[in-house]
């Protein structure tokens, strides 16, 4: 043991001298190795993989807990990267994030339906909102930016559970708590992935009091120019403004400014 340690500091030296900075680097590692698996890793299996001892992926990875670059599942406890490294690291040449070059439409759509507009992006197992604008009628719903919401029960999971690739919504759906919120919330697996089909036929996804009794929501996607799904803008409202039969139009609605943002990320990548 003597003997591994004085050769883990020789290396620590050497990266040193060469202008490298050993835990920058294990810090890269870990990222890198989180981002070429499709599941999250344990502490355990991190140390094992990058052979560095476990405390030393221990502190560095409390450290980008707290400043949010990684995510714990509370039950697996493996680790994912958050949204935040994305962000990062899709930086576009505007400096615009998603909540800036989606206010306009938000504010457009929120003007229109007099409901709040939110915004979500993934956050490995859930959904987290990142922005949104206040209704305009004197009882509305409003909620605290960063508020964490499941895939199975609402529209905007809905729809970041469907633009998945197959398998890996599968896999989600697999390792999700398909918990009831109300007598309407979709607990059966098989249900669900016929939702997520359903969603993708119609381009919006809908909340028929699932996740709460007496708030309905309905929500369209947001894709990056690559294709893939950059996250999901909804109107959110008490039920008896929000009747079902204004399902498909609200839902065209945000299909629609989902679109709109979706050419403004490709106006702002070019």
């Amino acid at each position: 043991m003597a003997t591994r340690l004085k050769d883990s500091m020789d290396l620590e030296s050497e990266n040193s001298s060469a202008g490298l900075v050993p835990a920058l680097d294990r810090s890269l590692d870990i990222l890198e190795l989180l981002s070429s698996t499709d599941h999250g890793l344990t502490l355990s299996a991190l140390s094992q993989l990058l052979n560095l001892p476990k405390n030393a992926v221990f502190r560095i990875t409390q450290t980008m807990l707290a400043r949010g670059y990684l995510d714990r599942d509370a039950k697996t406890l493996e680790f994912v990267i958050t949204p935040k490294l994305m962000r990062l690291a899709t930086a576009r040449s505007s400096r615009k994030s998603l909540p800036e070059i989606s206010l306009e439409v938000m504010k457009g759509l929120r003007d229109e339906t007099r409901e709040t507009i939110q915004l979500g992006i993934l956050s490995g197992r859930e959904g987290v909102i990142i922005s949104q604008v206040e209704g305009l009628e004197p009882l509305r719903i409003v909620v605290d930016i960063g508020l964490r919401f499941p895939l199975h029960c609402n529209a905007p999971g809905k729809i970041l559970l469907a633009n998945m690739p197959i398998a890996e919504r599968k896999r989600m759906i697999k390792q999700m708590d398909l918990e009831p919120r109300t007598s309407r919330t979709i607990t059966d697996p098989s249900k669900l992935h016929i939702e997520c089909e359903r969603v993708l036929d119609l381009g919006y996804s809908i909340d028929y009091a699932e996740g709460n009794e007496g708030i309905h929501c309905i929500a369209g996607p947001i894709m990056n120019p690559d294709g893939t799904l950059a996250g999901a803008l909804w109107i959110t409202g008490p039920a008896k403004r929000l009747p079902k039969s204004r399902f498909p139009e609200l839902g065209n609605k945000a299909k629609v400014a989902g679109d709109l943002i979706s050419s403004c990320l490709e106006e702002s990548s070019g």
